[in-house]
């Protein structure tokens, strides 16, 4: 057996996914030992002077008045308002049929219920102490993803307290946390759809990972349904196709520029997406080496930029925005660490034919960062449209919910 980071990857299986032309390693590409933190692998030695590290999120309450929501700037007709705030790490969110909503994290490992009285907005705390929490509702319950527990909450609509029911060994979670933080949701075939992403910056990440799975809804039946897939943050069902697109981060430490994030799209079952051979449209990578590196590897419907963090991708049905913005797809780019200058901190729209051809990305909710001295103030990552049309819009750096309306010109 061959120890990759932390993770067990069998000759066979490494024979078995080279099998045509055995990839060449690099020593960057190795794994990180001592006190060397995980996101500097993949670094090569002439960089080992750089100051570029990740951005360390805020896991405390942001006071409403200190959120300089003015700052943002959508196009005319378009308003966010501060809709809720108490909730750090604010990440996915789910609606409950009254609605409620409930609210993933990350770092701080909590599931948050946000009460709505019209007026007001509550916040309190479903479950703590969790390893990187997602959620998903489906058929009265809350579903609690995380790194290595699968919970359901049934009822929680009409019981606050109740127990969660533990599904975890019905899933099989593979361990590893690097990239391994999830987004879930239910598609349209009722089936939970979930990602396990790569244990590493650029690795060969060995069979339970780089992929998107499926399940039934009790942890039986599962599908492998994407693979080459190094760290998808957020997914969503072309309204008219309900074909899956999703994000896709680029790997670090080759350049500021690239590879480039990417928006896929998930034709048919058991497509490739590149990783750990080719990034982007059509990028070798530097690192992990083998002849005809992007031979059937699905690319791109659109890359969305070096380094950008794409999260959260939503196509909008409802109603309320202009007819323009129907079946449109929404992107929030959290915004970048490993770039000499910062990129993404905003919202794009994506718009494009059904089967992804012709794809063309504008700006829709920007302000988070200022470009002239490089600072930033917030981090969208995430959308939950309600019944009215409007959408909800998650700031996972000031704990946040923002909803965004269209009044008109």
């Amino acid at each position: 057996m061959i120890k990759r980071l932390g993770l067990l990857v069998s000759v066979a299986a490494l024979a078995a996914g080279c099998a045509q032309t055995p990839p060449t390693v690099s020593a960057a590409a190795a794994p990180v030992s001592g006190n060397t933190p995980a996101w500097q692998q993949g670094r090569a030695a002439d960089m080992a002077g750089s100051t570029l590290a990740p951005l360390a999120g805020k896991l405390t309450v942001t006071p409403a008045p200190d959120i300089p929501l003015h700052n943002l700037k959508l196009p005319p007709g378009f308003k966010a308002e501060l809709w809720a705030t108490g909730a750090p790490g604010a990440r996915a969110m789910a609606r409950s049929p009254s609605g409620k909503i409930y609210v993933g994290t990350r770092g701080i490992g909590r599931v948050y219920e946000i009460g709505d009285n019209g007026a007001s907005r509550t916040v309190r705390i479903v479950a703590d102490k969790l390893t990187q929490p997602a959620v998903t509702f489906h058929n009265g319950s809350l579903y609690v993803f995380a790194i290595d527990k699968v919970l359901r909450y049934d009822g929680i609509d009409a019981n606050p307290g109740v127990q969660p029911v533990d599904l975890t060994a019905k899933f099989n979670l593979p361990p590893e946390q690097h990239h391994n933080w999830k987004y879930v949701r239910f598609g349209p075939d009722g089936k939970i759809y979930v990602p396990f992403g790569a244990p590493c910056n650029i690795c060969i990440p060995g069979e339970p990972y780089a992929q998107i799975r499926r399940y039934n809804a009790d942890g039986s039946g599962m599908e492998v349904i994407a693979r080459g897939v190094r760290n998808t943050q957020g997914f969503d069902w072309h309204p008219v196709t309900k074909e899956l697109w999703f994000s896709d981060h680029g790997r670090d430490w080759m350049g500021d520029d690239t590879p480039e994030d990417e928006l896929n799209r998930l034709s048919r079952p058991g497509q490739n997406f590149g990783f750990p051979y080719c990034h982007a449209n059509g990028v070798a990578d530097r690192d992990i080496r083998k002849g005809n590196a992007c031979d059937g590897v699905t690319l791109p419907v659109k890359t969305m930029g070096g380094h950008a963090a794409v999260m959260g991708v939503h196509f909008y049905t409802g109603t309320m925005f202009p007819p323009e913005y129907r079946n449109a797809l929404l992107v929030a780019r959290k915004g970048s660490w490993n770039r000499t200058r910062k990129n993404g901190y905003d919202v794009v729209v994506v718009r494009s034919n059904p089967d992804g051809s012709n794809a063309q990305v504008t700006p829709f909710v920007t302000g988070f960062m200022n470009e002239q001295n490089q600072s930033f103030w917030g981090r969208p990552v995430y959308f939950l449209q309600q019944p009215d049309g409007s959408l909800l819009l998650s700031d996972e750096q000031n704990g946040a919910v923002y909803r965004i309306t269209y009044a008109g010109t």
